[in-house]
């Protein structure tokens, strides 16, 4: 199974900033990890800041991969665009948050791209991904 992973704004800072929201590991780290523990998967990794860049990483994975694991960082909450091309594309989904955004400021509640996701898992830290990762097995 090939998955993408998609990162985006500001979680190329994961283990600098505000670690007690985040943690002190980078993705990077993690992602080898990751990719230890799911040796029968194909995992790949990026991250961007700019939101057109998401947007064709999205369309250029969307119609050859198995899936697409996406922690959109604030992109979650304002971008029509990215809601967009997650819904125009042929594989599911994963909306994934370090951190439970239900438990921060009110803004952050609402997840423009959810709906348009097989599923939202966010609160457990970075482990949000092997739970991502995992719920492929299923679908």
């Amino acid at each position: 199974m090939k998955l993408q992973i998609i990162n985006g704004p500001n979680l190329n800072l994961l283990g600098v900033r505000e670690k007690s929201i985040y943690g002190d590991e980078t993705f990077e780290v993690y992602f080898e990890k990751l990719k230890l523990k799911f040796p029968n998967f194909q995992l790949e990794y990026f991250q961007s800041n700019v939101e057109g860049e998401i947007i064709n990483k999205i369309h250029e994975v969307g119609f050859s991969f198995d899936g697409i694991i996406i922690n959109a960082g604030g992109y979650t909450h304002t971008s029509v665009a990215i809601m967009d091309a997650i819904s125009a594309v042929k594989c599911p989904s994963i909306e994934v948050h370090i951190s439970n955004i239900y438990s921060r400021e009110e803004f952050r509640h609402k997840s423009l791209i959810a709906g348009k996701c097989k599923g939202s898992i966010c609160g457990f830290g970075l482990d949000s991904y092997r739970l991502a990762v995992e719920s492929f097995r299923n679908i």
